[in-house]
């Protein structure tokens, strides 16, 4: 018997949902055939088959929560998946003996109704904790063997709050009916999830943000001047996100707060940049992570970025691709934003906003030019970055964009 067991789903991830089953009980499967989807805030993951006989039990539904190294099932070897043992025949009834003459015995209390005294999940206990929801409200718990799960929690939060029962009960209220042209749509665990990790970024950390305006024309000048000769050497075309990646990493080794966290009540300060960039996929938005992106070079850089790009789009990242950042770069202008607040992605402690590359008359050396200025936006954990660094950080990054040479010198 080998069990199918939820693998490590990686740093901060604590759960997933199961998605959907590729197989049915008493199936033949394959060694490393996929037999179960799951989806976390991140990514959909596939459990595969450890061993190859017949899927004998499932004992997750689709749709529950399951947390790493729990077991989802049971592979039986061979042919056959092992068949329900029936039901034992009720013993045929005897007339009982009549009791001894005596006092009257008096009856055990009946025991009472079968109820679940395990314990909520790790995430559901944390979202209960944080909305002082009491163990005992949930009564429709749906995890195995009656476990509150972090799906109860949500839909029990979704629920209204009860009012106090006036002296005339009034009729419940009717839920609004859907207007012409109108659609509802549940929404996913995975996008209940994102949606509250977004609002926990904002409720955990002291967010603020800064802003600043790049003159982007240096860097066009550049990029136009060795575009070619860049894509005929490497294989890569030049991106104006390679040049953003290496002025972060400068002003990141000038301001190390911005690449720490909060652990407790300690900062934990990076000697490395493993910057995450936010590319669009097929379920959202998603931030893989370019390790040791200090150590590279602007073609290496391209060629990690693009091959990320690829993946996402095909739905292929992995777990590892996603966690370990200290620090993000998200480019609203590919979707023609012009300037936006980003959110952090926790633990981090800053995330850099670029947006549209816009035509404005600017002052330059008294006279009024026409310039490609783009608008960048830095938020920033006020718990360990003070304004001056964050601004000066910004400021930082404007100038080794100006002055792409500073970048090229490492100064």
């Amino acid at each position: 018997m080998t069990d199918i067991v939820v693998p490590p789903l990686g740093e901060s991830v604590s759960s997933a949902t199961i998605a959907r089953w590729m197989k049915k009980v008493g199936e033949a499967v394959a060694a490393d055939e996929p037999l179960v989807e799951l989806e976390t805030d991140k990514v959909t993951v596939e459990v595969n088959a450890a061993a190859a006989g017949v899927l004998e039990s499932i004992d997750a539904a689709e749709g529950a929560e399951v947390g790493p190294g729990a077991v989802l099932g049971r592979i039986a070897a061979g042919g056959a998946a092992a068949a329900p043992k029936p039901a034992a025949a009720p013993a045929p009834q005897t007339e009982a003996p009549k009791p001894a003459p005596g006092p009257v015995p008096t009856p055990a209390p009946a025991p009472a109704a079968a109820a679940s005294n395990l314990p909520p999940g790790p995430a559901a206990s944390k979202l209960m904790a944080e909305n002082n929801v009491a163990p005992g409200a949930i009564t429709d718990a749906t995890g195995k063997d009656g476990r509150v799960t972090k799906g109860d929690v949500l839909a029990f939060l979704s629920k209204p709050a009860a009012a106090p029962a006036p002296a005339a009960a009034a009729a419940p209220k009717a839920p609004r009916a859907a207007s012409e042209g109108e659609e509802r749509v549940k929404m996913t665990r995975l996008r209940l999830t994102i949606a509250r990790r977004l609002k926990e970024a904002q409720n955990t950390a002291a967010m603020l943000t800064t802003f600043n305006e790049v003159d982007m024309g240096a860097a066009m000048a550049l990029r136009a001047e060795y575009k070619d000769a860049f894509e005929k050497k490497h294989g890569v075309k030049l991106g104006f996100m390679s040049f953003f990646v290496k002025a972060c990493v400068a002003a990141l080794k000038e301001f190390p707060a911005v690449n720490a966290e909060i652990d407790g009540d300690e900062v934990v300060y990076k000697h490395f940049v493993h910057m995450g960039i936010a590319v669009g996929g097929p379920s959202g938005l998603v931030v893989p992570v370019v390790r040791d992106a200090d150590q590279m070079s602007f073609a290496t850089i391209e060629k990690t970025i693009g091959a990320y790009g690829k993946k996402a789009r095909d739905g292929a990242l992995k777990l590892d691709e996603l966690t370990g950042g200290s620090f993000t770069i998200t480019n609203g202008g590919i979707y023609g934003s012009l300037m936006s607040t980003p959110i952090l992605n926790p633990p981090q402690s800053g995330i850099l906003g670029m947006h549209k590359i816009q035509d404005r008359p600017m002052v330059v050396g008294g006279k009024i030019e026409i310039r490609p200025m783009m608008y960048i936006a830095l938020s920033y954990d006020h718990r360990i970055v003070d304004g001056k660094e964050a601004v000066s950080f910004l400021v930082r990054v404007k100038e080794s964009i100006e002055d792409p040479r500073r970048l090229m010198l490492d100064l």
